[in-house]
């Protein structure tokens, strides 16, 4: 499996610096829902520390955590895709700080910068590349544990 990057120290310096221009530095309470699957994804946020969770809902009255993201973690890239809605639900597991980039305004710099636009663009393919590899290999090992019947 490969190692998991984070999107801020995967950009080349200069390129980080432009990005970083356009953060704001955020917080959210522990058990605070940070967005809802269907939600309109219009920004997205580096967290700086805390523990955040990616939820699914299963039911109306049910969520399951689908990923844990910590410091350093890319959180949230609904907003890089049509119909910029978010795809799952997340949570403040702890208290989280995090940077908030506004995604209109990163998409523009990326216009302007096109070579910033292609590196940010292939670090969020590498991190979506990692965490699919991963749920994955969860769900590999579920499935072979309720084959077995340990579940």
């Amino acid at each position: 499996m490969t190692k998991a990057i984070k999107l801020l120290t995967a950009l080349p310096p200069p390129q980080r610096q432009r990005l970083m221009t356009l953060a704001r530095e955020v917080s959210f309470p522990e058990d605070c829902r940070i967005f809802e699957a269907g939600g309109r994804a219009d920004r997205f946020w580096v967290i700086r520390s805390g523990a955040v969770s990616l939820t699914q809902r299963v039911n109306s009255l049910r969520r399951v955590t689908v990923a844990s993201l910590g410091a350093g973690d890319l959180l949230g890239w609904s907003w890089l895709f049509p119909p910029h809605e978010w795809d799952f639900g997340a949570e403040a597991f702890s208290p989280v700080r995090a940077y908030e980039f506004d995604a209109a305004a990163v998409l523009r710099l990326c216009e302007e910068d096109p070579h910033l636009g292609l590196s940010l663009v292939r670090n969020v393919a590498e991190i979506l590349a990692h965490r699919l590899e991963t749920t994955r290999g969860k769900l590999m090992e579920q499935y072979s544990m309720h084959r077995r019947g340990t579940l």
